[in-house]
């Protein structure tokens, strides 16, 4: 089968011919029809998890991923042949991953049911982002009519984020680069959008909200944004980042809560969002679908913060 993989960490991802995988007990064998890609899938490929989990090589990237199941191993007893699955692929040994023809995937890992109503690209694209937004929108735990603001809320996540917070009657602040992004974070939910690139944030943002935000979510901004960015929350209100750049000294200072993020991803979470999407309430933001072949381009880009929006790869 092809797939795209690397020979040893830092390696550049290449599409290579490899084994199809065999069904072990426990596990199910996934046809994939689509793979979703983040930031994640290539700092693993830099080694983040090392140490943490056992890895194979040649590994195979992808955590997100959607498609058929096409044999179930021993004793699983959540899947049949022929189910139509998404999820997070991510397990032990890390290296069978979602950027491949076929991939084998635990039973009892963060795989489920995949949204009726959407294609395997659309719901290729949920997995990790969905569940890292509605996770966080748990944690600051904002009430209806509290005000939110959202950095980075073009890509994937903060895609999310603005639909999810609108849902729970949130005032959602959107920081855009241009005047497509401002109509497409407002059609997403967002009740201001702020141009980052015609004046400073802070400025913007002080200007509008005074007394301070209720929430920063915050997926983009380095370790000097994202404490710049904390005397925009109001005392006693919380902030998030992904990128893991919080001073914890910081945000005590300012009595903010919050600080580094890190997603759990489960069945449970993803069967939570796929009701919200059935029921036709979160649009899934795919911006771009790319080949196995246009993976390494793609990587290239996310690592130098270039990549715009959502990018699926239809396998």
């Amino acid at each position: 089968m092809k797939a795209v993989a690397v020979s040893k960490f830092k390696d550049i991802p290449t599409v290579m011919d490899l084994p199809k995988p065999a069904v072990r007990p426990g596990t199910v064998l996934i046809k994939v029809a689509a793979a979703g890609i983040n930031p994640f899938d290539w700092k693993m490929v830099d080694g983040i998890m090392d140490g943490a989990m056992p890895h194979q090589f040649p590994l195979i990237m992808g955590v997100d991923g959607a498609g058929t199941v096409d044999e179930v191993g021993e004793g699983v007893t959540r899947f049949k042949k022929g189910d139509k699955v998404y999820g997070q692929f991510i397990h032990a040994p890390i290296g069978e991953g979602s950027y491949a023809e076929y991939a084998i995937v635990p039973e009892k890992s963060g795989l489920t049911l995949a949204p009726s109503s959407l294609s395997a690209a659309e719901a290729a694209a949920v997995p990790t982002s969905g569940m890292t937004a509605q996770q966080m929108l748990d944690h600051l735990n904002l009430q209806e009519g509290d005000t939110l603001l959202v950095v980075g809320a073009t890509g994937g996540v903060g895609s999310f984020t603005v639909q999810l917070a609108k849902l729970q009657g949130i005032h959602v602040i959107a920081t855009v680069g241009d005047d497509a992004a401002a109509e497409r974070m407002k059609k997403l939910g967002a009740t201001v959008t702020i141009n980052y690139k015609a004046a400073p944030l802070a400025q913007q943002v002080k200007a509008k909200y005074p007394g301070g935000v209720d929430g920063l979510i915050d997926v983009a901004s380095d370790g000097a944004g994202f404490t710049a960015n904390l005397d925009l929350v109001r005392p006693g209100g919380g902030a998030l980042t992904t990128v893991f750049v919080a001073d914890e000294a910081a945000l005590k200072a300012r009595s903010i809560h919050g600080g580094n993020f890190e997603t759990k991803g489960s069945a449970a979470s993803l069967d939570t969002l796929s009701l919200i999407i059935d029921r036709g309430e979160l649009q899934v933001p795919v911006e771009n679908k790319i080949r196995l072949e246009d993976v390494p381009e793609a990587i290239a880009l996310s690592r130098q913060a270039k990549g715009k929006g959502k990018t699926v790869i239809i396998i």
